[in-house]
């Protein structure tokens, strides 16, 4: 089997976000895809399995399964078409558990649309504020994550949350956000998930599909280039439309090979 591994919203070596992906031709159980990534241990592994004309896509971290992921689309899009399974001028229709997720390669960008995701204001969840060591402005929340505005570029970049108090809240993760200061950029932001075994997420492109809408409604615009201040760092491009967000990123491939088992 076709294995590669990627770093994603980069065009460096050793930045952004780390995916593996592998081509499957047969059915595998869940049992065994957990086992590769567990294995494999990065962030995510995505498992392509071809049928026919279609291209069904899951997502693994080396714990559970996960039912959205931007990164490891990214890099699979991007595996298919540096190694000719699709040509670089097609699209590709990923059938996932989330619906159908297109990806285009435009200038040396993978472009992903993905569905937007709407945050509604919330109180002050038990344990957010201990638990991030910043004060909110705004505080929101969508079916998977909780979205956290802070006042600075600073505080988002620099804040040491409590991750085992994250751990007690009913979310999947908790997105910070902050406005940016930096030239060239709109606004920053982290991904904090251990209940998907992510401390720290490195680039979250399913967090933009919330961030997108957010930052919209803020700044009354479509387009954004985003940062996501991690310790490895990724860049993003950000375009809302309706009830879609396309997700832009820079691939890198690290490590082509051959699974075995």
């Amino acid at each position: 089997m076709h294995l590669s591994i990627f770093n994603t919203f980069t065009d460096r070596a050793f930045r952004g976000n780390p995916a593996a992906v592998c081509l499957i031709k047969e059915e595998k159980t869940d049992h065994w895809m957990q086992q590769v990534a567990s294995e494999i241990n990065l962030p995510v592994t995505a498992f392509i399995r071809t049928a026919g004309e279609e291209f069904q896509l899951r997502w693994f971290t080396p714990s559970t399964e996960i039912p959205i992921c931007g990164h490891g689309t990214l890099a699979s899009g991007y595996f298919l078409w540096e190694n000719k399974y699709v040509q670089k001028e097609q699209s590709i229709h990923f059938q996932t558990k989330s619906g159908v997720v297109t990806a285009n390669l435009v200038d040396d960008w993978v472009q992903l649309w993905f569905p937007a995701l709407y945050e509604k204001e919330v109180e002050t969840p038990e344990f957010l504020v201990e638990a991030l060591g910043v004060k909110p402005v705004y505080i929101g929340q969508n079916q998977y994550d909780l979205l956290v505005e802070v006042a600075s570029e600073e505080m988002v970049r620099e804040m040491n949350p409590d991750i085992e108090l994250i751990s007690r809240m009913s979310v999947r993760g908790v997105i910070v956000t902050a406005r940016s200061d930096t030239p060239d950029l709109d606004f920053v932001s982290r991904f904090f998930s251990p209940a998907q075994g992510l401390n720290e997420d490195y680039v979250t492109g399913s967090a933009h599909c919330c961030l997108g809408p957010y930052w919209k409604k803020k700044m009354g615009k479509h387009d954004f280039t985003a940062y996501q201040s991690s310790e490895r760092g990724g860049l993003l491009k950000v375009n809302v439309e309706g009830n879609k967000v396309r997700i832009a990123g820079k691939v890198t491939s690290i490590l082509d090979g051959r699974l075995t088992t």
